[in-house]
């Protein structure tokens, strides 16, 4: 018995660094194609089981030790609970980011005529997510989350904002895919931090009275929620465009 508290608290930590791994592999093996994301999103959902199994071990193995006087176990269970939480935390953290948002992955400057794609076009063909846009259930959606997307309109001529657009999209690290100054679109590809999921972007430079009227949409290719991202992908765009126009 007096062996029960380091053991408890020695099976905890290993739990919960299994977990930890899980956890920190379930993207990167999507990013990299060793498995998809739907097998993706289950080594996540099994790293948060084991961390709420590690957490629960390793309070008891921390119990047991206090009552045992037996320090090294004692670090062990706090080890492994910590752990155990932190595994738990994150996972539940981003689900009420989720939750914050509008459960849509379309985002753009003029919902009431969207930039089209049409070089990327090939590129998403059997995408679970269509090109096409969603219309005014989207449109409305996007309103109500993000009030704030709007175009952007500048002082210069579209020649001169369409050079600026095509830096501000290189300098974002996005794969441009298409640049047709004639045509003032501009398309291009980005890759999410941690499950590497690719977006698709098209911007649209256009004349407009005294100057140029910049409109783009961000949209993914799988998922039904973006967590935020296309919108935060839009915001950005738009703060470097202005940094580029000056």
């Amino acid at each position: 018995m007096t062996r029960l508290a380091p053991l408890v608290a020695t099976l905890g930590l290993v739990i919960a660094l299994a977990a930890a791994l899980a956890l920190a592999l379930a993207g990167p093996g999507h990013r990299f194609g060793v498995w998809d994301f739907g097998t993706g999103f289950a080594v996540l959902r099994y790293a948060v089981y084991g961390g709420i199994a590690a957490a629960v071990i390793s309070a008891i193995g921390l119990v047991l030790a206090r009552l045992r006087g037996r320090r090294r176990g004692m670090f062990r269970a706090l080890a492994g609970l910590v752990i155990g939480l932190v595994v738990v935390g994150l996972p539940a953290r981003w689900l009420q980011v989720a939750r914050a948002v509008p459960p849509i992955h379309d985002i753009t400057t003029d919902p009431g005529d969207p930039p089209a794609f049409e070089a990327i076009l090939p590129l998403r063909a059997g995408a679970p997510n269509p090109a096409a846009y969603g219309g005014a259930l989207l449109a409305a959606q996007q309103a109500a989350g993000y009030p704030d997307i709007a175009p952007l309109e500048a002082a210069v001529p579209p020649q001169r904002a369409f050079d600026a657009a095509l830096a501000a999209a290189t300098g974002m690290g996005w794969e441009i895919i298409a640049a047709v100054p004639d045509a003032g679109r501009i398309e291009a590809t980005d890759r999410t931090f941690w499950f590497g999921f690719t977006d698709d972007i098209v911007v649209r430079i256009r004349a407009a009275d005294g100057g140029s009227r910049i409109d783009l949409r961000s949209t993914s290719r799988v998922g039904v929620s973006d967590m935020g991202t296309n919108a935060a992908r839009v915001r950005d765009y738009l703060a470097e465009l202005r940094a580029q126009l000056g």
